[in-house]
């Protein structure tokens, strides 16, 4: 399954709008937010359709999953946005991860867990909020005003500045975004994988903090490391979509219809093939640069990616996303 979806479901007294488009969107909150109220709007049209006195309207089949016996339903479950309640426990299990890597179904899971063993963005993790009543709309049911309840990014980027405001630079990884991004005049440090890096940061209390990361996959990590960007004012995150993903942002590597593929990325990456959109962006590159003097491996950095010219390039897309390299020598 690919592309976008909009999802609009709605009742007498609520309405839903909000669009789908990645194989994992996480929805988190407190209570008394919405989020039950939405899963139930979903499992009651999806049982008796329109005459459970609800409206869903999408391209796509919503429906739901819950019980001991999820795995067997999923089984018959195609093509279809699938929504998961915080009340199945199944969702933090390794067997849950394992079914969904080849699935292609999207899944839209509620819960205030975080969901290690899920790869899912830092842009799909939203709260829920009601922008007040709906005034000047009337409704299929009644005059009366019903309760307007939007998606809103629980995470959103923040001002970053210059890379000298920093004494240290930790990276997700200890491969090539570590070795480019190693390559400044800064202390860099590699936290050998997302799940290590709030130890790490923690060691390193007192200093000034960037933590670079992918963001397809950071999920699960922001619960921890947002709060950590609360106490420490100066500590601050960079989170691009994947090392890969910016080299591609420079135009540099010629691909058919690259331009799009990258402003409607959703529309090119299936669900089945890809976890994350980081393993497509990986790929991508890879495989358009075999043979070349651009010969891209996530393994070892290409000399190539350290060059004068392709270097400036890659730092003129960063500096689109606030982080500046103004006074600071590019290598050690």
């Amino acid at each position: 399954m690919k592309g976008s979806y909009e999802v609009t479901v709605y009742n007498k007294d609520i309405h839903y709008k909000f669009t789908i488009k990645r194989n994992i969107t996480v929805i988190r909150g407190d209570s008394a937010t919405g989020k039950t109220k939405l899963f139930n709007l979903i499992r009651d049209y999806d049982d008796v359709g329109n005459s459970s006195g609800i409206i869903l309207q999408c391209q796509k089949r919503c429906t739901v999953l819950s019980g001991a016996n999820w795995k067997a339903a999923l089984s018959g479950i195609n093509d279809s946005i699938v929504f998961i309640d915080e009340q199945s426990s199944f969702i933090n299990s390794v067997e849950f991860s394992d079914t969904i890597k080849c699935s292609n179904n999207y899944f839209v899971i509620i819960t205030r867990e975080k969901l290690a063993m899920l790869p899912y963005s830092v842009e799909e993790v939203y709260g829920i909020y009601s922008s007040g009543k709906y005034t000047n709309i009337k409704n299929e049911f009644s005059d009366k005003e019903k309760i307007f309840n939007v998606f809103y990014p629980i995470y959103e980027n923040k001002s970053i500045n210059s890379l000298d405001d920093f004494d240290l630079i930790i990276t997700e990884d200890s491969n090539s975004g570590f070795e480019f991004f190693g390559s400044y005049n800064k202390e860099c440090l590699s936290a050998n994988g997302k799940s290590n890096i709030k130890d790490l940061i923690k060691s390193n209390i007192n200093k000034r903090v960037l933590v670079i990361a992918d963001g397809a996959a950071f999920g699960p990590e922001m619960l921890d490391v947002d709060k950590l960007l609360e106490k420490m004012k100066d500590m601050s995150i960079f989170l691009p979509e994947s090392f890969e993903w910016l080299i591609l942002k420079t135009g540099d590597i010629k691909i058919s219809e690259l331009n799009d593929i990258l402003q409607n990325p959703e529309e090119y990456i299936e669900s089945t093939q890809y976890f994350s959109w980081e393993n497509f962006f990986s790929f991508l590159l890879h495989e358009h640069t075999i043979g070349s003097v651009q010969a891209y491996t996530k393994s070892k950095l290409n000399p190539y990616y350290l060059g004068k010219g392709m270097k400036k390039k890659i730092e003129n897309v960063i500096k689109q996303f606030g982080l500046d390299f103004n006074d600071i020598k590019n290598d050690k």
